[in-house]
């Protein structure tokens, strides 16, 4: 396949009257239908129209994410903002009419099942009435993400974005990370009436498009959004549960030990994320780490090897942070051109490492699945996807003397120790969520309230006291995904339990972990979370013990990693 550096990708703004013609004429084409053969062609150059939206609109996103001060990328934002929604009408009218058609019974033989489910679940997600919403909603999100990429932090004179205040705060020296979480809460202060209030657009805007919809709160089509098709609500709620009963207490007495430890009678916020005296960090810049990074992947597999050299040969990373720039991490995938893209803040600490594992296990199931990926289905629910990333995360561990030199094992039991604390907090993110939107009139100090209690429940090893604006329950301001992806976060928790499977697997049988791993990614999005767990012999997330299982093996090898 013939590859294109990221940069050369060319961008056109979609001609939104051209674009309706064209699916107007595939809905034509399944209404007067003759055989399932015209519906199932019909369907076929309706998904190469969404696949040239959805590649222009991410690259417009991507440049602007680059790059927030860019005027002629703002621009374009602003007019998908208005235009993306109105364009999404027509996939109702197509996904009605596919679905009404008299040879969906026949169609249906050569569909993978889940299309169907994922057609009708569409339905459920959008309409005519809430075309407003949508547009409003989509500009409330561009505004926020704009605003968050300009933010600055004032710390020891220098403003810095949030990318770069992260490095101190996950510091060894215990006043540095205080002085720069004040140094977050001084500046979320500053800015609490914008957060506040636009959180609160949201919540409402939100609201307002479920009520119209039909649904009695914005929670159960924010899950359809997500498009779930494993699991819903009350599965949560029992997983919330068995995190609060099988991890919470293991993690409380592992973070007490630490605590003892390091000899810090109060774990405070700016305690969370540490774990030794001398939290080990890369030994490479970032040029070295993508470098290291390059033979890692060389060395792994075939697969990967194919991988990384075509990222490389694509220009397909940006991790420096600066100015303008959008102050998170992530990958996304360019459909017309079937090449992913990582974008990242690297800061010296050990999450640029993650970047190169994380970010990549998203972009090499991308990679390897790409020709095999039903448009409709792509890599599947974002548990199914964030699978993918968490465990890459683990394969990598083979690796890390090349970052780290001889603190790999302190790396390692630092990034395990993490991904096992994480979870409770994901679990937080998500049920703060739910209580919000099915409380959809709360006032922001209700709201902090909220989260307060939540952190007392689920983190009871620390606290945020002490440190201004932030003591108030304020921590959920600087977490995106709360205000950009609804009901997004539980999905990381569940994906961290499967994870933790093919981790332990791999210190058993690395290879053959591996090439399971490697088999679970090609499958795309074509079967449910559920079946995949199950295809690669792993359990559910959702099974009775999973996290008791989980809680124990991960304890034990927290333990022999320790020095």
């Amino acid at each position: 396949m013939n590859y294109v550096k990221i940069k050369d990708m060319e961008y056109k703004r979609v001609n939104k009257e051209q674009v309706i013609a064209s699916m107007e004429e595939q809905i034509k084409r399944v209404e007067n239908a003759t055989c399932p053969r015209d519906i199932l062609s019909a369907r076929e150059d309706y998904n190469k129209d969404s696949e040239y939206v959805g590649t222009m609109v991410r690259l417009a996103s991507t440049r602007l994410n680059l790059n927030s001060r860019d005027e002629f990328y703002t621009k374009e934002m602003d007019y998908y903002n208005q235009t993306l929604p109105e364009i999404q009408m027509y996939d109702i009218k197509f996904t009605k009419a596919f679905l009404e058609s008299p040879y969906l019974e026949e169609a249906k033989k050569e569909l993978n099942p889940l299309v169907i489910t994922m057609m009708e679940l569409s339905l459920k997600c959008a309409d005519e009435r809430v075309l407003a919403e949508m547009q409003r909603e989509n500009a409330l999100v561009t505004k926020y993400s704009k605003f968050v990429s300009e933010l600055t932090y004032e710390f020891r004179g220098e403003r810095l974005t949030l990318g770069a205040l992260r490095k101190y705060m996950q510091d060894s020296d215990r006043e540095t990370r205080k002085e720069a979480y004040e140094a977050l809460g001084k500046s979320l202060s500053e800015n609490s009436q914008f957060l506040d209030t636009i959180f609160d657009d949201m919540v409402k805007v939100r609201n307002e498009m479920a009520v119209k919809l039909g649904y009695e709160s914005y929670v159960q089509l924010g899950y359809n959004l997500m498009q779930r098709t494993s699991y819903d609500k009350e599965k949560v709620k029992i997983f919330r549960e068995n995190v609060k009963r099988d991890l919470v207490p293991a993690i409380t007495r592992l973070k007490r030990e630490i605590a003892k430890k390091l000899n810090i009678e109060n774990m405070k916020l700016y305690d969370d994320n540490t774990y030794s005296e001398n939290d080990p960090t890369p030994i490479l810049d970032a040029e070295g780490i993508l470098e290291a990074g390059k033979e890692m992947y060389h060395e792994m597999s075939p697969e990967t090897k194919r991988f990384i050299d075509t990222m490389f040969e694509t220009d397909a990373f940006d991790v420096m942070p600066r100015e303008g720039k959008w102050t998170g991490g992530y990958m996304t995938f360019f459909p017309l051109y079937k090449q992913p893209f990582i974008f990242a803040n690297f800061n010296g600490t050990t999450a640029d490492i993650d970047v190169i594992t994380h970010e990549a296990g998203h972009a090499f199931a991308y990679f390897v699945g790409a020709e095999d990926m039903t448009p409709e289905l792509s890599l599947g629910g974002m548990e199914t996807a964030e699978t993918h990333s968490m465990s890459m995360e683990f394969f990598a561990w083979k690796y890390m003397d090349k970052f780290f030199g001889d603190r790999a094992d302190d790396y390692k039991y630092k990034h395990l120790f993490s991904a096992l604390s994480f979870i409770p907090y994901g679990v937080i993110v998500d049920y703060f969520q739910e209580i919000v939107y099915e409380n959809p009139n709360m006032t922001p100090a209700e709201r902090n309230q909220v989260w307060k209690k939540l952190e007392a429940e689920y983190r009871p090893w620390m606290d945020s006291d002490g440190i201004e604006y932030l003591e108030k329950g304020t921590r959920w301001q600087y977490q995106n995904h709360i205000f950009q992806s609804p009901f997004y976060y539980i999905d990381y928790c569940l994906a961290q339990t499967v994870a933790f499977e093919f981790l332990l697997l791999s210190l058993k049988d690395y290879d053959t972990a591996l090439r399971t791993y490697i088999d679970h990614a090609k499958r795309t999005g074509n079967y449910k979370f559920t079946d995949l767990t199950k295809m690669a012999g792993l359990k559910s997330p959702f099974e009775d013990g999973a996290l008791t299982e989980i809680a124990t093996e991960i304890e034990a090898l927290l333990k022999s990693l320790e020095k």
